[in-house]
């Protein structure tokens, strides 16, 4: 299936934490003579390359001043489209979860049980592989700075993925429903390793001085760094300097708001590039720029149809860069088909680091035609396909894209070469390349489907790794229906995984009432209710005896014949 069992997979974790730092145990993992005498000091620096990957959320392909943006300047994106090998048709997912899952597994997020972007389905189940994984199987330090958005809880985490260090804030971006109170784009609660602290400054510097610190740490190599900003994702919030130049051309205040947080994140990112010139690692280190998907409102975008949540090109076509001086040609355009599929296979390949047996790619290699070897190099038909709901449902805001042609919802098809704007319907002209996509297109839904159906991964309870849990309505399910802003009249429920038997205590947390109510905690058979005084915020319940065993868990307070979902549900096994 493509996929390890739990136990393989904890045997690999296991195996990875004994050899981190420590490649040269693995023969056959890493390219031999990796390792060379620094000059002078008699240091030993790893010649293998460090790897950065940077990913933006919610920036579109016309976000950038280098695809002819007529408004934004971006000079160190600009700079570093100008030092790297550009493929100019790279594909992701119209939506940021899905991609993310992707990208670091290189597998279709159907399979991975990340389908959606909350109410439980943006968890990824725990047995996927992940770049990370495998990076550090090969000796490689891992870090993730900014949004994982995988999953917030054990087996879940970044920091169980793969990930040796983890700066990163909870669920899809800040000021969502997972996010604490006191929570700020200027003052950022985030998770260090597990650990919740809030950082004074802006989200994005935050994120990128975690990277910084980082690399600097890890200046001997080889590293794996992953900064991924929740910026420009809304709220718009970013400090005025920002803004104030793109007001002054009359652009209208969300779309200058967008833009003076990209030019925040292009500074950034110039510290990045500046801090990798100061150690010497520019020309060991490659550098890939990416972003999730295409832009969340209609603004420039190069021409292309569409815009975040969708299937045609302005959703899903996404710049990428991809910068290694020396190695690879500056300023090389390759117009071959490429995708979020295909970052995973390609970083292993770039860095000389074996696949393990039991991960099976639905991505490829693309190392091969950055060094030039373009003739011969066939055709593909990718996938994309995202919606709301438990279950993906076939040809449902779906797409099967060749090199030419996309086969949108199953009716409409666009030939990319002659129409990029995906202006005219031509089914009708080919009705024999139609039969063929939707053929192609039906063995993939039932493949992906067939991996692991589509049932959610659970948190793991009273596990040593993490205890307490603190669960959030980001991995709610059962609300459907309900916009974030009207959680507090719905009751969700979490799936979860007891994972050992035993006395269990909860906190629950919700909106002060001006009336008593009870607390009520549910959780597979066991059914406890506490009083709550009028103006709490929070309700402890104590002496729940839990089996171990798969359970559906919710909590919830009733007043006046209301009943409201707990808006936090801290989980600690007391013994």
């Amino acid at each position: 299936m493509g996929v390890k069992s739990r136990s393989s997979r904890r045997d690999f974790i296991k195996h990875v934490g004994a050899v981190a730092g420590a490649f040269s145990v693995l023969p056959g993992c890493v390219r031999r003579g990796a390792r060379m005498a620094g000059r002078g000091s008699g240091e030993r620096r790893d010649t293998r390359p460090n790897v950065v990957l940077i990913l933006t959320d919610d920036q579109g392909y016309g976000d950038l001043g280098c695809h002819g943006n007529p408004h934004l300047r971006t000079p160190n994106l600009d700079r570093l489209h100008g030092e790297s090998v550009r493929f100019t048709q790279c594909c992701v997912s119209p939506v940021c979860t899905p991609t993310r899952a992707s990208l670091m597994t290189g597998r279709y997020h159907m399979r991975t049980g990340a389908i959606d972007t909350y109410r439980g389905r943006a968890m990824m189940y725990p047995d996927e592989v992940t770049i990370a994984e495998m990076l550090r199987a090969g000796g490689y330090r891992t870090g993730i700075f900014g949004k994982w958005h995988l999953g917030d809880n054990y087996p879940l985490r970044a920091m169980d993925q793969g990930f040796d260090e983890a700066v990163v804030h909870r669920g899809g971006g800040l000021l969502q429903p997972s996010s604490p109170p006191g929570d700020s784009y200027f003052a950022p609660i985030v998770w260090r390793n597990g650990r919740q602290e809030q950082i004074a400054g802006y989200c994005t510097d935050v994120f990128t001085d975690a990277a910084i610190d980082f690399i600097e740490r890890n200046r001997k190599g080889p590293f794996f760094a992953y900064l991924s900003t929740n910026a420009p994702h809304a709220p718009l919030n970013v400090n005025d300097r920002y803004v104030a130049p793109y007001r002054a051309m009359g652009l209208d205040e969300p779309m200058a708001k967008v833009y003076g947080m990209v030019a925040n994140l292009d500074e950034n990112i110039g510290r990045v590039f500046a801090k990798l010139d100061e150690l010497g690692l520019a020309e060991n280190t490659i550098v890939i720029f990416m972003t999730d998907n295409g832009p969340a409102s209609s603004r420039y975008n190069a021409g292309m149809r569409g815009k975040k949540g969708e299937v045609y090109e302005g959703g899903i076509r996404v710049p990428c860069f991809v910068r290694w001086p020396g190695r690879l040609e500056a300023g090389k355009d390759i117009a071959r088909l490429a995708a979020h599929i295909d970052v995973a296979p390609t970083l292993l390949d770039l860095c000389g680091v074996h696949v393990p047996p039991e991960v099976r790619f639905d991505g490829m290699s693309l190392a091969p035609l950055m060094r030039g070897h373009v003739s011969g190099w066939a055709d593909r038909t990718l996938f994309f396909q995202w919606h709301r709901g438990d279950v993906p449902e076939p040809y449902r805001n779906a797409a099967a894209r060749t090199q030419r042609f996309k086969l949108v919802n199953g009716r409409e098809l666009y030939d990319l070469e002659a129409d990029p704007a995906e202006q005219h319907d031509v089914a009708a002209e080919h009705p024999d390349i139609v039969a063929r996509l939707r053929a192609e297109y039906d063995a993939w839904f039932q493949d992906v489907g067939a991996t692991r159906g589509y049932s959610p991964p659970r948190i793991e309870l009273g596990t040593p790794h993490e205890n307490p849990s603190v669960l959030t309505r980001q991995d709610w399910r059962g609300i459907e229906g309900l916009a974030d802003k009207d959680l507090d009249k719905g009751v969700g429920y979490w799936e979860v995984l007891v994972a050992r038997a035993g006395q269990y205590e909860f906190t629950v947390d919700f909106a002060a009432q001006d009336a008593a109510a009870t607390a009520w905690i549910a959780c597979g058979d066991i059914r406890l209710s506490r009083p709550v005084v009028a103006g709490a915020t929070f309700c402890r319940v104590t002496g729940a005896r839990l089996s171990a065993g798969a359970a559906r868990l919710q909590a919830w307070v009733e007043y006046g014949g209301v009943s409201m979902g707990a808006r936090f549900l801290t989980v600690e096994r007391v013994r």
